[in-house]
């Protein structure tokens, strides 16, 4: 019998991701489980915004972890907990890989991403996962449920 009792979510704050952490929500409920909520902040980005601002990329990682922070604290705020344990984190890397060594760190028994992020979905993704998730699926032996967006009722 399967049994989860963490759940990794992970977070661009999307409204993809959206939909993942309501899936997340109901699962954790169902198995008592308890939440992390995690975002990561591509250093690919931080290392840009280094170079744009010459200066080094460490020097900017504590502004960037506040913002992601609060970013993390908007999207509990406007999705809610509804009561369940969630613990946020912010990690620093490339995406998928963070997720992939936090979920192990951390040993989560279930990942759970959204189906495509903030940069939207094109024809490719509409037949297969996201970059980031398809990669998190591949690097994982835990079971990771992508989640797709909310259809809008009509």
């Amino acid at each position: 019998m399967v049994d989860f009792k963490a759940i990794l979510v992970a977070t661009d704050f999307s409204e993809c991701a959206g939909a993942a952490f309501k899936v997340a929500k109901n699962l954790a409920r169902g198995f008592k489980a308890k939440l992390i909520l995690l975002h990561v902040i591509p250093q690919s980005v931080l290392t840009r915004v280094a170079e744009y601002l010459k200066v080094e990329p460490g020097s900017l990682l504590p502004e960037f972890r506040e913002q992601a922070q609060q970013g993390l604290d908007g999207f509990m705020k406007e999705y809610g907990h509804d009561g369940l344990e969630v613990t946020s984190m912010v990690g620093v890397g490339i995406p998928f890989q963070e997720i992939a060594v936090i979920a192990r760190d951390l040993a989560a028994d279930l990942i759970v991403v959204g189906g495509y992020g903030r940069s939207g979905r094109g024809p490719i993704e509409e037949v297969f996962f996201g970059s980031t998730a398809e990669k998190v699926v591949r690097l994982l032996p835990c079971p990771v449920l992508c989640v797709p967006l909310e259809k809008e009722e009509k």
